[in-house]
């Protein structure tokens, strides 16, 4: 096992379509796991530091997160078709298939940056006015949202080009550039936030500032590691050259993924103005709550990603049988390590919640989002993990039409009637309902096996 991990965190060229499955499992979502935790650390770094500035700073960054939620769900969107592409051409052993989808995935990636990132930096005070209805957290907080929008070319590629390296089954790579870009992010928070040495005290606008300057660095190692030679794959810059039948292509399999990702994070965004309603106290609780959950889930993805890389793969090698193994391994695994999860949720939310605050009624709310979101982490394991195994054997539908259900015609219905009835517990406890019919219909849809005939 020691000498797996050590292998994990090194990285090495590996054919996850013989051998172990375990191992196979082991190597990819060991390096997925350390890196989708320091993605959220992004989150848990800002939120600590801008705690300090009160309630409305808090409020800030997470009304801004809750919006950029949408650029969250185009960004996974283009990860599930980058990985489906990418992971098939390795299984089939086509490396410069593999490049070239590779090199079209970023051509997308650039386009959606400018086409979202631009307009909604510049309509941000809008934006953060109609989430709002605070005025003292627009005033305060707008020059943070614009900064982040500004940023979002760094959002997108930085997700998508470690896509395409999970989908080669290069983690270890992937891992490395989360790690670079939160050394980065970790030392310019506080000096730009507080205006420490000789940076200036830019107050919630710095924290902005500093997760940016952190993602674009990582996103220059990425482009470094691109083109380094591979003994399985390497781009070269004629990857880069737009090939409008494979973009298309692929856009056919990352639209939907889009449209599923964008349908959850769109009914994330409204609950989280519901939450609004009941003032911006209620607001800071339910973002300091949703921080720490965020902390555990992207670790989470890290066995839906090994999940989705091992699917791909194996269904480009012809082995279907062994994608399906694979996806209710990662899934048993993964209830194991939620289940764990929520009963540290159930046992010590206060505590949790006090690291950020000591507010009393910031932490009342927060320790009620942590509870009750909790109760359901045990089945949203499997959901979690099913959903990324369809995308990664291309099946994009599917999920889809599941969160349209769920999301839309469950949850935003409920959330509005049980917020009428509980206050914010209403919302929280509506997540816990939503996420566990969400498991359920996933693996109904899974036995039924059509993601065995999608062709990528």
């Amino acid at each position: 096992m020691i000498e797996t991990l050590k292998e994990a965190l090194r990285g090495s060229d590996q054919d996850f379509t013989e051998g172990s499955l375990k191992r196979a499992i082991a190597l990819l979502a060991i390096p997925m796991v350390l890196e989708l935790s320091m993605e959220s650390l992004f989150v848990i770094v800002n939120v600590f530091w801008v705690a300090g500035l009160g309630p409305a700073a808090v409020a800030t960054v997470g009304l801004t997160e809750a919006m950029e939620t949408i650029v969250f769900g185009v960004a996974m969107g283009l990860c599930a078709g980058a990985t489906a592409f990418v992971a098939r051409r390795i299984g089939e052993k086509d490396p410069e298939g593999a490049s070239a989808s590779a090199g079209q995935a970023i051509l997308i990636g650039l386009f959606f940056s400018v086409a979202m990132g631009l307009p909604a930096a510049l309509c941000a005070k809008t934006m953060l006015g109609w989430m709002s209805p605070d005025m003292a957290v627009v005033e305060s907080g707008y020059g943070y949202t614009t900064i982040m929008f500004g940023g979002t070319y760094s959002i997108i590629l930085i997700f998508l080009i470690n896509a395409i390296f999970r989908g080669a089954g290069d983690a270890a790579i992937a891992m490395r550039v989360l790690w670079i870009a939160n050394g980065v992010n970790l030392v310019l928070d506080p000096c730009l936030i507080f205006g420490w040495g000789p940076f200036p005290a830019m107050g919630v606008a710095g924290s902005a500032v500093a997760t940016t300057i952190g993602r674009s660095v990582g996103v220059c190692y990425q482009f470094y590691q691109l083109f380094q030679p591979g003994e399985r794959w390497q781009m070269r810059l004629w990857h880069l050259r737009p090939n409008l039948e494979l973009i298309w292509d692929m856009l056919k399999v990352s639209f939907p993924a889009m449209v599923q990702y964008l349908i959850g994070t769109a009914s994330w965004l409204m609950l989280s103005r519901i939450v609004a309603q009941f003032g911006s106290t209620a607001t800071a609780g339910y973002t300091i709550a949703i921080r720490i959950i965020i902390f555990t889930i992207l670790p989470s993805w890290g066995l839906g990603g090994a999940a989705a890389t091992l699917m791909g793969q194996n269904l480009g090698a012809g082995k279907p049988e062994r994608s399906e193994r694979a996806a209710w391994l990662c899934g048993f695994y993964n209830m194991i390590f939620l289940g764990l999860v929520s009963v540290g949720f159930i046992f010590f939310s206060e505590p949790l919640i006090r690291i950020f605050t000591n507010e009393a009624a910031v932490v009342e709310v927060g320790k009620s989002a942590l509870r009750l979101i909790s109760y359901g982490y045990l089945l949203y394991a499997y959901g979690l993990v099913l959903v990324q195994a369809f995308n990664g054997a291309g099946d994009t539908i599917t999920p889809t039409m599941i969160n349209v259900f769920c999301y839309w015609l469950f949850q935003l219905p409920m959330a509005h009637y049980l917020a009428g009835q509980w206050g914010p517990n209403g919302v929280f406890a509506t997540v816990t309902m939503t996420e566990s019919l969400l498991a359920v219909c996933g693996i109904v849809a899974f036995k039924m096996g059509r993601w065995k005939k999608v062709q990528v």
